[in-house]
């Protein structure tokens, strides 16, 4: 009787092993230690505000804030839907460190698209 319950078994313990076994190799390359298959060793670069932009209507705004040790050059960009209506591009605005800047815009009659540039400032 203990001879016909071994068939039984042994798929649950295959299955068990490859459990364990499965996650542990799935581990042995973080990200720390793991490069990009087509960049190698490059470390990435802690730089750039968060920004969120919201549209109501004619008028957007955006918030960035900056979480990093290194000043980051904000500017907003808004694309207007009717040929005769301006653009606005605002003048590059600097984030320091632990910083948050609201940047405010408008069009006359719709809003196409709205986006926030970064650029590194000067050392």
């Amino acid at each position: 009787m203990r001879a016909r319950s071994f068939p039984r078994v042994a798929p649950a313990l295959a299955a068990l092993a490859l459990l364990l076994a499965l996650p542990y190799d799935a581990m042995s390359d973080t990200p720390e230690t793991a490069g990009h298959a087509r960049v190698a060793g490059k470390e990435r670069e802690l730089f750039g505000a968060g920004c969120r932009i919201r549209v109501e209507g004619t008028r957007v705004s955006a918030s960035c804030h900056n979480p990093y040790p290194r000043a980051d050059l904000v500017a907003l960009h808004i694309e207007c839907d009717p040929w005769w209506d301006v653009d606005t591009d605002s003048t590059p605005a600097a984030v320091g460190p632990a910083e948050t800047l609201r940047m405010d815009g408008r069009c006359w009659k719709k809003v196409r698209t709205a986006w926030v540039s970064h650029r590194k400032a000067a050392v």
